[in-house]
């Protein structure tokens, strides 16, 4: 028998269930009120740290920030600021050490107004100094003393929790960038991930890191030999509770700006005048330098056999083949006491698998816009970049300082050298090299990687971590919730007639 339409209209407007529905509402307001009010609360509680990345050429401040309850997660770490720093590097000021501090202070005063200020006793400041400080150290040690002594007053003179200024080490150098664009990417979540579950959605393994500056360039990576023949140049790291044996070394003087120091006076030793054309110069560029300056460095002081007063003038003549056979002079490639060697007998495994490239390999690839580009189309990108008059050159890009735009073909080739004659990079292999810039809002290089360190955000040990967030928590149990609610309405109103349809028996 049909159900009399008076009961379908009793059933859907009964007092009861519009008490029901209401209650519902107010149960699914309610939960999700709380997964808002916990989410909001917690990042509430942030930290900052700063890092001064005091290189060879420049000094750039960098500004992190991260949610503590979640500082030992990988990845939470983020950039929220960077400031160059006006002038050159810190060892640029041996002559004048009262100065070192002054420019500084501008980017200091900006990290002032960026971390809140109820939290700049707490915030540490690291400062790491690199290859121009680890040459002038082996120049003069007391004037580098002296040098990172005015650069802790000034850094000490801030309400933040100064935590030292040293001069790192090239392996220390590599493998803090190895840490932090394998961090930024994510690849220690295999770690971290709770073993039970599947790990479908996490890619496995740690990729290589590839930095060039100005006085050094290092290169990083977990090769696939379990034992390599140089202990030197091996570094073991328990990160999250994973061994990871990693591959680094680092050459000093072999960065882009004595690299170039070690070309010319290569150049000045074959040639027998004064006057040189130089192929990694552009036709029509000319450039006049005192040969002191290149007899200053530590780098091309010990190869020193001639008179170094006198000046040498350079003509551009804009050729890469030559440019590329004028750069192999400075690599020595006879001697290899091991299986493999990149040069200088130094050992180097074969590379494999994804390298990120950073700083200068990127600031230069990115300039040529080359990043993204097969090895054939970056020797041809790097062939006509080089083949162009200077005068084109400066129209071209007016905005580029001329010592940079002057010296991007030498920087260019050279980096074309290093990676795939001195680091095997084949036409395959290359193909595994990403030039990084940024990872998401974060600059790729080794300041992050080093702060992580040294406040023990990456625990040797793997740390505790419960199945689900606190956040996802709430969530299923709200979802759960109204399902559960629902549920019990559907089965309330189909399994039982209300009151007002039930007759009374006669």
């Amino acid at each position: 028998m049909d159900e009399p339409k008076g009961a379908k209209l009793c059933k859907r407007f009964h007092p009861k269930y519009a008490a029901m529905g209401f209650l519902l509402i107010v149960a699914i307001i309610a939960l999700i009120t709380v997964a808002v009010t916990q989410n909001s609360s917690a990042t509430k509680n942030r930290k900052y740290g700063i890092v001064l990345d005091a290189g060879s050429s420049h000094t750039n401040l960098y500004v992190y920030e991260w949610p503590a309850e979640k500082e030992n997660d990988t990845g939470v770490v983020q950039q929220v600021h960077v400031c160059e720093v006006d002038g050159p590097g810190i060892s640029g000021y041996a002559d004048r050490v009262g100065e070192v501090g002054i420019p500084l202070r501008h980017c200091m005063d900006k990290a002032k107004e960026i971390v809140p200020k109820e939290k700049h006793p707490e915030t540490p400041v690291y400062l790491g100094a690199t290859a121009g400080m680890r040459l002038l150290r082996l120049e003069n040690e007391n004037t580098a003393k002296k040098v990172l002594s005015a650069v802790e007053e000034t850094l000490r003179s801030y309400p933040f929790r100064f935590q030292g200024a040293r001069i790192l080490t090239g392996e220390e150098e590599g493998a803090y960038g190895w840490i932090t664009i394998n961090y930024l990417l994510g690849n220690f979540k295999e770690s971290i991930w709770p073993k039970f579950l599947p790990r479908i959605f996490f890619r496995t393994g740690t990729i290589g890191a590839l930095d060039l500056g100005g006085a050094s360039t290092q290169i990083t990576f977990v090769p696939d030999q379990e034992t390599l023949e140089s202990p030197a140049d091996t570094a073991n790291f328990y990160l999250y509770g994973k061994q990871y044996t990693v591959y680094t070394h680092s050459f000093l003087c072999y960065g882009k700006d004595q690299a170039l120091r070690l070309k010319l006076l290569q150049d000045v030793l074959d040639s027998s005048s004064s006057r040189i054309r130089d192929p990694c110069f552009h036709q029509g560029y000319e450039r006049t330098l005192n040969i002191s300056n290149l007899c200053k460095s530590p780098c091309t002081a010990p190869n020193i056999t001639l008179p170094c007063s006198s000046q040498l003038q350079i003509e551009g003549d804009g050729d890469y083949e030559k440019c590329l056979t004028s750069i192999e002079k400075i690599f020595n490639t006879v001697h290899c006491p091991y299986s493999s060697c990149s040069f200088n007998g130094v050992f180097l495994p074969p590379v494999s698998g994804d390298f990120g490239a950073f700083s200068a390999f990127y600031y230069v690839m990115n300039f040529l816009n080359a990043t993204k580009k097969p090895m054939d189309q970056v020797i041809e990108e790097v062939k006509n970049f080089c083949s162009k008059p200077w005068n084109q050159v400066k129209a071209e890009f007016p905005a580029v300082k001329e010592k940079y735009l002057s010296e991007y073909c030498f920087s260019a080739t050279y980096i074309f050298s290093l990676l795939s004659q001195r680091y095997n990079f084949t036409k395959e292999k290359w193909q595994g090299i990403h030039f990084l810039g940024k990872i998401g809002s974060s600059d790729a290089g080794w300041t992050l990687g080093y702060m992580l360190n040294l406040t023990n955000m990456i625990p040797a040990e793997q740390p505790y971590t419960q199945p689900l967030s606190q956040s996802s928590y709430i969530t299923l149990m709200a979802i759960c919730s109204i399902l559960v609610v629902c549920l019990l309405v559907i089965g309330y109103v189909s399994y039982r007639k209300p009151k007002c349809l039930k007759k009374e028996v006669i």
